[in-house]
Protein backbone atom coordinates (compact mmCIF):
# COMPACT_ATOMS: atom_id res chain seq x y z
CA UNK A 1 0.00 0.00 0.00
CA UNK A 2 1.40 3.39 -1.01
CA UNK A 3 0.34 6.80 0.26
CA UNK A 4 -1.88 7.46 3.29
CA UNK A 5 -4.25 4.63 4.21
CA UNK A 6 -7.27 5.13 6.45
CA UNK A 7 -8.31 2.42 8.89
CA UNK A 8 -11.90 3.11 9.96
CA UNK A 9 -13.49 2.43 13.32
CA UNK A 10 -17.04 1.07 13.29
CA UNK A 11 -18.51 4.26 14.73
CA UNK A 12 -17.37 6.22 11.67
CA UNK A 13 -19.59 4.09 9.43
CA UNK A 14 -22.48 4.17 11.92
CA UNK A 15 -22.22 7.97 12.02
CA UNK A 16 -21.97 8.42 8.24
CA UNK A 17 -23.01 5.59 5.95
CA UNK A 18 -21.27 7.32 3.02
CA UNK A 19 -17.89 7.53 4.80
CA UNK A 20 -16.37 5.05 2.31
CA UNK A 21 -16.71 7.84 -0.27
CA UNK A 22 -14.95 10.46 1.85
CA UNK A 23 -11.29 9.65 1.20
CA UNK A 24 -10.92 10.38 -2.52
CA UNK A 25 -8.04 8.41 -4.09
CA UNK A 26 -6.72 6.99 -0.81
CA UNK A 27 -7.04 3.41 0.39
CA UNK A 28 -9.52 2.42 3.12
CA UNK A 29 -8.98 -0.47 5.49
CA UNK A 30 -11.59 -2.31 7.56
CA UNK A 31 -10.97 -5.14 9.98
CA UNK A 32 -13.20 -8.15 10.42
CA UNK A 33 -14.13 -6.75 13.85
CA UNK A 34 -15.75 -3.79 12.09
CA UNK A 35 -17.81 -6.13 9.91
CA UNK A 36 -18.94 -8.11 12.96
CA UNK A 37 -19.96 -4.95 14.80
CA UNK A 38 -21.90 -3.75 11.75
CA UNK A 39 -23.69 -7.09 11.73
CA UNK A 40 -24.66 -6.61 15.36
CA UNK A 41 -25.97 -3.07 14.85
CA UNK A 42 -27.92 -3.83 11.66
CA UNK A 43 -30.86 -5.16 13.71
CA UNK A 44 -31.54 -1.81 15.35
CA UNK A 45 -34.47 0.27 14.09
CA UNK A 46 -32.85 3.67 14.54
CA UNK A 47 -30.47 5.71 12.38
CA UNK A 48 -27.52 3.67 13.57
CA UNK A 49 -29.15 0.45 12.42
CA UNK A 50 -30.09 1.94 9.05
CA UNK A 51 -26.53 3.13 8.53
CA UNK A 52 -25.16 -0.31 9.41
CA UNK A 53 -27.45 -1.96 6.86
CA UNK A 54 -26.56 0.59 4.20
CA UNK A 55 -22.81 0.12 4.72
CA UNK A 56 -23.17 -3.66 4.57
CA UNK A 57 -25.02 -3.35 1.25
CA UNK A 58 -22.30 -1.05 -0.08
CA UNK A 59 -19.55 -3.50 0.88
CA UNK A 60 -21.54 -6.34 -0.68
CA UNK A 61 -21.69 -4.41 -3.95
CA UNK A 62 -17.97 -3.66 -3.80
CA UNK A 63 -17.02 -7.30 -3.29
CA UNK A 64 -18.42 -8.06 -6.74
CA UNK A 65 -15.33 -6.28 -8.09
CA UNK A 66 -12.84 -8.70 -6.57
CA UNK A 67 -11.51 -10.20 -3.33
CA UNK A 68 -11.87 -7.76 -0.45
CA UNK A 69 -8.75 -9.19 1.17
CA UNK A 70 -6.67 -8.11 -1.83
CA UNK A 71 -8.43 -4.76 -2.23
CA UNK A 72 -11.31 -3.73 -4.47
CA UNK A 73 -11.52 -0.43 -6.39
CA UNK A 74 -13.45 2.47 -4.87
CA UNK A 75 -15.16 5.16 -6.98
CA UNK A 76 -12.63 7.78 -5.86
CA UNK A 77 -9.66 5.82 -7.16
CA UNK A 78 -8.46 4.14 -3.99
CA UNK A 79 -9.11 0.60 -2.81
CA UNK A 80 -11.02 -1.00 0.05
CA UNK A 81 -9.15 -3.70 1.97
CA UNK A 82 -10.61 -6.01 4.63
CA UNK A 83 -8.15 -7.50 7.14
CA UNK A 84 -9.22 -10.86 8.53
CA UNK A 85 -6.18 -11.79 10.62
CA UNK A 86 -5.99 -11.27 14.39
CA UNK A 87 -3.60 -8.45 15.24
CA UNK A 88 -4.32 -8.36 18.97
CA UNK A 89 -0.89 -9.84 19.73
CA UNK A 90 0.65 -6.54 18.67
CA UNK A 91 -1.05 -4.71 21.55
CA UNK A 92 0.75 -3.99 24.84
CA UNK A 93 -0.02 -6.52 27.56
CA UNK A 94 -2.03 -3.97 29.54
CA UNK A 95 -4.73 -3.58 26.87
CA UNK A 96 -7.80 -5.83 26.96
CA UNK A 97 -7.75 -7.84 23.75
CA UNK A 98 -11.40 -8.83 24.15
CA UNK A 99 -12.48 -5.27 23.32
CA UNK A 100 -13.17 -4.85 19.57
CA UNK A 101 -11.87 -1.26 19.51
CA UNK A 102 -8.57 -2.43 20.95
CA UNK A 103 -8.26 -5.17 18.34
CA UNK A 104 -8.93 -2.59 15.62
CA UNK A 105 -6.16 -0.48 17.15
CA UNK A 106 -3.95 -3.56 17.11
CA UNK A 107 -4.37 -3.75 13.34
CA UNK A 108 -3.47 -0.07 13.02
CA UNK A 109 -0.39 -0.60 15.19
CA UNK A 110 0.69 -3.61 13.09
CA UNK A 111 0.35 -1.67 9.83
CA UNK A 112 2.27 1.24 11.29
CA UNK A 113 5.08 -1.08 12.40
CA UNK A 114 5.16 -2.53 8.87
CA UNK A 115 5.86 0.92 7.45
CA UNK A 116 2.35 1.68 6.18
CA UNK A 117 1.31 5.35 6.45
CA UNK A 118 -1.88 4.47 8.31
CA UNK A 119 -4.35 6.88 9.93
CA UNK A 120 -6.83 5.52 12.47
CA UNK A 121 -10.17 7.31 11.92
CA UNK A 122 -12.67 7.18 14.79
CA UNK A 123 -15.46 9.27 16.32
CA UNK A 124 -14.50 7.89 19.73
CA UNK A 125 -12.38 10.44 21.59
CA UNK A 126 -10.95 7.86 23.99
CA UNK A 127 -9.99 5.57 21.10
CA UNK A 128 -8.09 8.48 19.55
CA UNK A 129 -6.28 9.02 22.84
CA UNK A 130 -5.33 5.34 23.04
CA UNK A 131 -4.20 5.36 19.43
CA UNK A 132 -1.98 8.35 20.07
CA UNK A 133 -0.49 6.60 23.12
CA UNK A 134 0.37 3.64 20.89
CA UNK A 135 2.07 5.90 18.38
CA UNK A 136 -0.68 5.53 15.79
CA UNK A 137 -1.83 8.70 14.04
CA UNK A 138 -5.47 9.00 15.12
CA UNK A 139 -8.02 11.46 13.75
CA UNK A 140 -11.70 12.31 13.82
CA UNK A 141 -13.80 12.07 10.67
CA UNK A 142 -13.77 15.73 9.70
CA UNK A 143 -16.47 15.40 7.08
CA UNK A 144 -19.56 17.46 8.01
CA UNK A 145 -17.70 19.37 10.71
CA UNK A 146 -17.57 23.13 11.19
CA UNK A 147 -15.34 25.53 13.11
CA UNK A 148 -17.56 26.14 16.12
CA UNK A 149 -15.46 29.07 17.35
CA UNK A 150 -16.22 30.90 14.09
CA UNK A 151 -19.85 29.77 13.81
CA UNK A 152 -22.33 32.31 12.46
CA UNK A 153 -24.18 33.92 15.40
CA UNK A 154 -27.09 35.32 13.40
CA UNK A 155 -26.61 38.97 14.30
CA UNK A 156 -24.03 41.75 14.16
CA UNK A 157 -23.54 45.34 15.30
CA UNK A 158 -22.98 48.12 12.76
CA UNK A 159 -21.69 51.58 13.61
CA UNK A 160 -23.37 54.34 11.61
CA UNK A 161 -24.05 58.09 11.80
CA UNK A 162 -26.96 59.27 13.90
CA UNK A 163 -28.82 60.59 10.85
CA UNK A 164 -28.90 57.08 9.39
CA UNK A 165 -30.66 55.80 12.50
CA UNK A 166 -33.05 58.75 12.47
CA UNK A 167 -33.87 58.06 8.82
CA UNK A 168 -34.25 54.34 9.62
CA UNK A 169 -36.98 55.06 12.15
CA UNK A 170 -38.72 57.39 9.69
CA UNK A 171 -38.58 55.15 6.60
CA UNK A 172 -38.23 51.66 8.05
CA UNK A 173 -35.03 50.88 6.17
CA UNK A 174 -31.41 51.93 5.74
CA UNK A 175 -28.48 51.15 3.46
CA UNK A 176 -25.29 50.18 5.29
CA UNK A 177 -21.95 48.85 4.11
CA UNK A 178 -20.94 45.29 4.90
CA UNK A 179 -21.34 41.63 4.00
CA UNK A 180 -24.41 40.15 5.67
CA UNK A 181 -26.33 36.89 5.47
CA UNK A 182 -30.04 36.71 4.60
CA UNK A 183 -32.23 37.50 7.61
CA UNK A 184 -29.25 38.45 9.76
CA UNK A 185 -30.17 40.57 12.75
CA UNK A 186 -28.46 43.97 12.77
CA UNK A 187 -28.02 46.36 15.66
CA UNK A 188 -27.45 49.86 14.31
CA UNK A 189 -25.52 52.03 16.76
CA UNK A 190 -24.42 55.65 16.60
CA UNK A 191 -20.71 55.55 17.43
CA UNK A 192 -20.84 59.17 18.62
CA UNK A 193 -23.85 58.48 20.83
CA UNK A 194 -23.88 54.75 21.74
CA UNK A 195 -27.31 55.00 23.35
CA UNK A 196 -28.89 55.79 19.96
CA UNK A 197 -29.65 52.38 18.47
CA UNK A 198 -32.10 50.57 16.22
CA UNK A 199 -32.87 46.92 15.51
CA UNK A 200 -33.22 45.64 11.96
CA UNK A 201 -32.94 42.59 9.77
CA UNK A 202 -30.98 42.22 6.55
CA UNK A 203 -33.04 41.95 3.36
CA UNK A 204 -30.75 40.07 0.98
CA UNK A 205 -32.95 40.89 -2.03
CA UNK A 206 -33.20 44.63 -1.42
CA UNK A 207 -29.64 44.75 -0.04
CA UNK A 208 -30.68 46.87 2.92
CA UNK A 209 -31.51 46.75 6.62
CA UNK A 210 -35.22 46.80 7.34
CA UNK A 211 -37.09 47.45 10.56
CA UNK A 212 -38.27 44.43 12.54
CA UNK A 213 -41.89 43.77 11.61
CA UNK A 214 -42.66 42.01 14.89
CA UNK A 215 -40.66 44.10 17.34
CA UNK A 216 -43.77 44.86 19.41
CA UNK A 217 -45.50 41.49 18.95
CA UNK A 218 -46.01 39.42 22.09
CA UNK A 219 -46.89 35.89 20.95
CA UNK A 220 -49.03 34.14 23.55
CA UNK A 221 -48.25 37.05 25.88
CA UNK A 222 -44.49 36.46 25.80
CA UNK A 223 -42.24 39.51 25.60
CA UNK A 224 -38.64 39.53 24.35
CA UNK A 225 -36.29 40.30 27.23
CA UNK A 226 -33.05 41.00 25.37
CA UNK A 227 -31.54 41.80 22.00
CA UNK A 228 -31.15 38.22 20.78
CA UNK A 229 -34.69 37.31 21.82
CA UNK A 230 -36.03 40.20 19.69
CA UNK A 231 -34.17 38.78 16.69
CA UNK A 232 -35.36 35.25 17.53
CA UNK A 233 -39.03 36.30 17.65
CA UNK A 234 -38.69 38.08 14.31
CA UNK A 235 -37.38 34.89 12.68
CA UNK A 236 -40.00 32.70 14.35
CA UNK A 237 -42.95 34.96 13.53
CA UNK A 238 -42.14 35.48 9.85
CA UNK A 239 -43.91 32.88 7.71
CA UNK A 240 -41.51 33.33 4.77
CA UNK A 241 -38.65 31.98 6.90
CA UNK A 242 -39.23 28.23 6.83
CA UNK A 243 -36.24 27.04 8.86
CA UNK A 244 -35.01 28.64 12.09
CA UNK A 245 -32.22 27.50 14.38
CA UNK A 246 -31.49 28.76 17.88
CA UNK A 247 -28.37 27.96 19.88
CA UNK A 248 -28.03 28.82 23.54
CA UNK A 249 -27.38 27.55 27.02
CA UNK A 250 -30.08 26.57 29.50
CA UNK A 251 -32.36 29.45 30.43
CA UNK A 252 -31.84 31.55 27.31
CA UNK A 253 -35.44 30.95 26.23
CA UNK A 254 -34.98 28.84 23.09
CA UNK A 255 -37.76 26.34 23.69
CA UNK A 256 -40.09 28.82 25.40
CA UNK A 257 -39.89 31.25 22.47
CA UNK A 258 -40.49 28.48 19.94
CA UNK A 259 -43.52 27.12 21.80
CA UNK A 260 -45.01 30.59 22.34
CA UNK A 261 -44.80 31.41 18.63
CA UNK A 262 -46.09 27.94 17.75
CA UNK A 263 -49.18 28.44 19.92
CA UNK A 264 -49.68 31.92 18.46
CA UNK A 265 -49.44 30.64 14.88
CA UNK A 266 -51.59 27.53 15.39
CA UNK A 267 -54.24 28.44 17.98
CA UNK A 268 -54.62 32.15 17.21
CA UNK A 269 -53.59 32.88 13.62
CA UNK A 270 -54.40 29.39 12.19
CA UNK A 271 -51.34 29.57 9.91
CA UNK A 272 -50.39 25.95 10.69
CA UNK A 273 -52.56 22.94 11.53
CA UNK A 274 -50.73 22.00 14.72
CA UNK A 275 -47.44 22.05 16.58
CA UNK A 276 -45.25 18.96 16.47
CA UNK A 277 -42.55 18.77 19.14
CA UNK A 278 -39.78 16.21 19.07
CA UNK A 279 -36.56 15.47 20.92
CA UNK A 280 -33.83 12.87 20.37
CA UNK A 281 -34.31 10.03 22.86
CA UNK A 282 -30.64 9.60 23.75
CA UNK A 283 -30.78 7.91 27.20
CA UNK A 284 -33.49 5.52 26.02
CA UNK A 285 -31.37 4.15 23.19
CA UNK A 286 -33.17 6.25 20.56
CA UNK A 287 -36.00 3.75 20.16
CA UNK A 288 -39.07 3.67 22.40
CA UNK A 289 -40.68 0.61 20.85
CA UNK A 290 -39.76 -1.71 23.72
CA UNK A 291 -41.31 0.54 26.39
CA UNK A 292 -44.84 -0.21 27.69
CA UNK A 293 -47.83 2.04 27.05
CA UNK A 294 -48.98 4.32 24.25
CA UNK A 295 -46.57 6.54 22.32
CA UNK A 296 -47.58 9.54 24.45
CA UNK A 297 -47.02 7.55 27.66
CA UNK A 298 -43.62 6.36 26.44
CA UNK A 299 -42.55 9.91 25.62
CA UNK A 300 -44.05 11.61 28.67
CA UNK A 301 -41.01 11.49 30.98
CA UNK A 302 -38.58 12.45 28.23
CA UNK A 303 -40.79 15.39 27.19
CA UNK A 304 -41.10 16.87 30.69
CA UNK A 305 -39.06 20.00 29.77
CA UNK A 306 -41.57 20.68 26.99
CA UNK A 307 -44.51 20.24 29.36
CA UNK A 308 -42.86 22.59 31.88
CA UNK A 309 -42.59 25.33 29.26
CA UNK A 310 -46.17 24.76 28.11
CA UNK A 311 -47.46 24.99 31.67
CA UNK A 312 -45.74 28.33 32.11
CA UNK A 313 -47.17 29.67 28.84
CA UNK A 314 -50.78 28.63 29.38
CA UNK A 315 -50.88 29.56 33.07
CA UNK A 316 -47.96 31.65 34.39
CA UNK A 317 -49.36 31.36 37.92
CA UNK A 318 -49.31 27.54 37.57
CA UNK A 319 -52.78 27.27 39.15
CA UNK A 320 -54.62 25.15 36.57
CA UNK A 321 -51.84 24.58 34.05
CA UNK A 322 -52.18 20.79 33.96
CA UNK A 323 -55.75 20.85 32.66
CA UNK A 324 -54.93 23.55 30.12
CA UNK A 325 -51.93 21.66 28.74
CA UNK A 326 -54.02 18.48 28.47
CA UNK A 327 -56.58 20.48 26.51
CA UNK A 328 -53.93 21.51 23.97
CA UNK A 329 -53.05 17.87 23.37
CA UNK A 330 -56.64 16.60 23.42
CA UNK A 331 -57.73 19.15 20.80
CA UNK A 332 -54.78 18.44 18.52
CA UNK A 333 -53.13 21.84 18.88
CA UNK A 334 -49.88 20.12 19.82
CA UNK A 335 -48.45 16.63 19.56
CA UNK A 336 -45.17 15.02 20.57
CA UNK A 337 -43.21 12.64 18.41
CA UNK A 338 -39.95 10.73 18.70
CA UNK A 339 -37.39 11.77 16.09
CA UNK A 340 -37.12 8.12 15.08
CA UNK A 341 -40.75 8.11 13.92
CA UNK A 342 -40.52 11.28 11.83
CA UNK A 343 -38.57 9.42 9.17
CA UNK A 344 -40.84 8.42 6.31
CA UNK A 345 -43.62 10.85 7.23
CA UNK A 346 -44.77 13.83 5.21
CA UNK A 347 -45.49 16.76 7.50
CA UNK A 348 -47.53 19.45 5.71
CA UNK A 349 -48.59 22.74 7.30
CA UNK A 350 -47.05 22.00 10.70
CA UNK A 351 -45.02 24.12 13.10
CA UNK A 352 -42.27 21.61 13.89
CA UNK A 353 -39.97 22.08 16.89
CA UNK A 354 -36.94 19.82 17.25
CA UNK A 355 -35.59 20.38 20.75
CA UNK A 356 -32.08 19.27 21.80
CA UNK A 357 -31.12 19.10 18.13
CA UNK A 358 -27.42 19.13 19.05
CA UNK A 359 -27.77 15.41 19.77
CA UNK A 360 -28.59 14.63 16.13
CA UNK A 361 -26.04 13.81 13.45
CA UNK A 362 -25.95 15.86 10.23
CA UNK A 363 -27.67 12.98 8.43
CA UNK A 364 -30.41 12.76 11.07
CA UNK A 365 -31.01 16.50 10.79
CA UNK A 366 -31.28 16.10 7.02
CA UNK A 367 -33.84 13.33 7.51
CA UNK A 368 -35.96 15.49 9.82
CA UNK A 369 -35.83 18.73 7.82
CA UNK A 370 -36.50 16.94 4.54
CA UNK A 371 -39.77 15.59 6.02
CA UNK A 372 -41.21 19.11 6.22
CA UNK A 373 -44.13 19.29 3.82
CA UNK A 374 -45.75 22.18 2.00
CA UNK A 375 -46.23 25.31 4.16
CA UNK A 376 -44.48 23.83 7.21
CA UNK A 377 -41.94 25.56 9.41
CA UNK A 378 -39.08 23.81 11.22
CA UNK A 379 -37.46 25.22 14.35
CA UNK A 380 -34.25 23.62 15.66
CA UNK A 381 -33.13 24.43 19.20
CA UNK A 382 -30.17 23.22 21.20
CA UNK A 383 -27.05 23.81 23.27
CA UNK A 384 -23.78 22.80 21.63
CA UNK A 385 -22.16 22.50 25.06
CA UNK A 386 -24.67 19.91 26.29
CA UNK A 387 -24.24 16.96 23.94
CA UNK A 388 -25.22 13.47 25.12
CA UNK A 389 -24.28 11.65 21.93
CA UNK A 390 -20.78 10.20 22.59
CA UNK A 391 -19.74 10.54 18.94
CA UNK A 392 -20.72 14.19 18.45
CA UNK A 393 -19.20 17.45 19.65
CA UNK A 394 -19.76 21.19 19.18
CA UNK A 395 -18.21 21.07 15.71
CA UNK A 396 -19.75 17.88 14.32
CA UNK A 397 -23.38 17.82 15.51
CA UNK A 398 -26.29 18.32 13.15
CA UNK A 399 -27.43 21.65 14.60
CA UNK A 400 -24.17 23.51 14.01
CA UNK A 401 -23.91 21.79 10.62
CA UNK A 402 -27.27 23.31 9.62
CA UNK A 403 -26.12 26.78 10.72
CA UNK A 404 -23.03 26.57 8.52
CA UNK A 405 -24.76 25.08 5.47
CA UNK A 406 -27.97 27.16 5.50
CA UNK A 407 -26.68 30.60 6.51
CA UNK A 408 -26.81 31.95 2.94
CA UNK A 409 -30.36 30.74 2.22
CA UNK A 410 -33.18 33.35 2.16
CA UNK A 411 -35.69 30.95 3.77
CA UNK A 412 -33.44 30.40 6.79
CA UNK A 413 -32.60 32.36 9.92
CA UNK A 414 -30.39 31.69 12.92
CA UNK A 415 -29.73 33.32 16.26
CA UNK A 416 -27.34 32.46 19.08
CA UNK A 417 -28.87 33.37 22.44
CA UNK A 418 -26.22 34.36 24.97
CA UNK A 419 -28.09 35.68 28.00
CA UNK A 420 -29.93 33.44 30.46
CA UNK A 421 -33.28 34.86 31.57
CA UNK A 422 -34.28 32.01 33.86
CA UNK A 423 -33.00 33.50 37.14
CA UNK A 424 -29.88 35.07 38.55
CA UNK A 425 -28.98 31.72 40.13
CA UNK A 426 -29.38 29.90 36.80
CA UNK A 427 -27.27 32.53 35.03
CA UNK A 428 -24.50 32.24 37.58
CA UNK A 429 -24.62 28.44 37.44
CA UNK A 430 -24.27 28.48 33.65
CA UNK A 431 -21.34 30.90 33.83
CA UNK A 432 -19.48 29.67 36.91
CA UNK A 433 -20.03 25.92 37.20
Amino acid sequence: MTGPCFLLDTNVLLHDATALEAFDEHHIILTVDVLEELDRFKRENDERGRNARRVIRTIDELRQRGPLREGVPLPGGGKLFVLVDNYADHLPTGMDRAIPDNRILGAALYLSQEGVDVRFITKDLNARVKGDALGVRSEDLLRSTVNFDELYTGWTEVDCPGEVITSFYATGWAEVAGDFHPNEGILLRNAANPKQTALGIWNSVGKRVEKLVHEETRPWGLQALNLQQHFALELLLRDDIQLVSMLGQAGTGKTLLALAVGLHKVAEQKVYRRIMVSRPIMPLGRDIGYLPGSKEEKLASWMEPIFDNLQYLVDPQMEQSGDKVDYLFDTGVIEVEAVTYIRGRSLPKLFIIIDEAQNLTPHEIKTVVSRAGQDSKVVLTGDAYQIDNPYLDASSNGLTYVVERFKDQPIYGHITLAKSERSRLASLAADLL
